[in-house]
């Protein structure tokens, strides 16, 4: 009995290590962020709910927005984005920790897995659901000096809008986040044991896993310094860093789609925006500007931001620089036996299954307007803000990109693989040297 206690005992303990400095870390980068952006002098002691509602939103979690005066006016808001600096930190903690008690061997059973990861998801959801009850408020809004202000003067009828969390809805999402993080780590982690039964699969799975999240993690650590520089170079430092801790990688990992030839599609209506560079917020604004039809979006791929600044088509260089070289590193990682067709294989498959993610995390919709007896819109209060890709498009072009990569990629470590990865990787033995998830 004791036996069977301890390690089930052991996985509680370091779930909730996990779980706990997961979402901490997370309270943090969006809490330095928050400040940055000015909601730390949000009225009312709103700074903690607004923390834990972008924390529950950046572990996938859903928000609904609601607003009016009464019977004066109604409110037509929607909120769809996540915070993905906040996610991402909160990713590399808790995945990190989830599979450091698991780096002593290649081969785990089952049952074994199981039971480390119901643990994981049971504090995960318990602290998220926590979360989402305190990620409530509500706001006045200053109407200044509309007719809306005026008459909600007069009878005390001050319009607001508020936020609260989607219980059902944040479960929901919040158990496919979770699991999604834990299936990633065990894909790209060549040291995290697997069952005897999948080993084999790991020469076609992890290089090219770990390649491609090395691939999303370069371009956000690229993306830090090129804010760095804007915010010691530009002026509103804080803004820059704000968007740095809050949704960095909102922007780097669509840009590196548009490297590769994806496009988006999107607008930006109303006096509200997203805090993006200039050349992105004017294509955003440029169709319906021009068209005067509220439903024609812009669509943006690197010629139309050239249009705005010729320096958008550096984001080509970059993505060509930087797939060849998770190509190289995606077989360097790979047994010698692997052919550079099945290195083109696994990477386009992964580049494209990434890129599927990226499409549907970094994808974002948010409106509100403010109508007076239902009558119509006051324009002062009232926009919308949009951005989604063109899925099939990026997608595909992403697998073929990934393909390229993966097969020139793998021209050139081949030739450097020391004597110890020459020989064939087709066992499924945990202590087998050529066998890179025995390392």
């Amino acid at each position: 009995m004791s036996a069977k206690a301890g390690p089930s005992a052991r996985a509680w303990r370091d779930a909730v290590i996990a779980v706990l400095a997961g979402f901490a870390v997370m309270a943090v980068v969006a809490s330095a962020g928050l400040t940055l952006a000015g909601a730390g002098d949000l009225p009312g002691g709103a700074f903690p709910h607004v923390v834990a509602a972008v924390v529950v939103m950046a572990a996938g979690g859903s928000l609904e927005v609601t607003g009016g005066a009464g019977f004066l006016a109604g409110a037509d808001a929607s909120l769809s984005l996540l915070p993905l600096s906040v996610s991402l930190a909160g990713a590399l903690t808790a995945g990190w920790l989830f599979l450091r008690p698991l780096h002593n061997r290649a081969v785990a059973g089952a049952r074994e897995l199981l039971a480390r990861a119901v643990p994981m998801v049971l504090l995960w959801l318990a602290a998220l659901t926590g979360l989402a009850l305190l990620a409530h408020q509500n706001f006045a809004v200053s109407t200044g000096d509309s007719i809306i202000g005026d008459i909600g003067e007069i009878l005390d009828s001050t319009p607001t809008v508020g936020f609260e969390a989607a219980i059902p809805a944040t479960l929901g999402f919040g158990l496919l986040w979770i699991l999604g993080l834990l299936l990633i780590a065990l894909l790209v982690s060549r040291r995290a044991p697997l069952p005897a039964g999948l080993v084999r699969f790991h020469a076609g799975v992890r290089p090219a896993a770990f390649a491609v999240v090395a691939l999303l993690l370069a371009y956000v650590v690229i993306g830090i310094g090129i804010g760095l520089v804007v915010a010691a170079t530009r002026g509103h430092a804080d803004r820059t860093l704000a968007v740095i801790l809050l949704g960095l990688p909102n922007l780097v990992w669509p840009a590196l789609t548009l490297g590769f030839g994806g496009a988006w599609e999107g607008k930006a209506e109303g006096p509200f925006g997203l805090p993006v560079p200039q050349v992105l917020d004017g294509v955003l604004r440029a169709t319906g500007s021009d068209s005067g039809s509220a439903s024609d979006l812009s669509t943006i791929d690197v010629a139309s931001l050239a249009e705005q600044d010729p320096r958008a088509w550096w984001l080509v260089a970059l993505a060509v620089v930087l797939l060849l070289g998770a190509g190289a590193l995606a077989a360097a990682r790979s047994p010698a036996h692997v052919r550079p067709w099945k290195h083109a294989l696994h990477l386009a498959v992964a580049l494209a299954l990434a890129t599927l993610v990226v499409c549907l995390l970094a994808r974002i919709q948010a409106q509100f307007g403010l109508s007076l007896l239902g009558i119509g819109e006051s324009d002062d209060l009232s926009g919308k803000v949009e951005l989604r890709p063109l899925l099939w498009r990026t997608v595909g072009l992403a697998f073929v990109a990934g393909a390229v990569a993966g097969f020139l990629g793998s021209l050139l470590p081949r030739r450097r693989r020391g004597p110890g990865r020459q020989a064939p990787a087709d066992t499924a033995g945990p202590a087998h040297p050529a066998d890179p998830a025995a390392r």
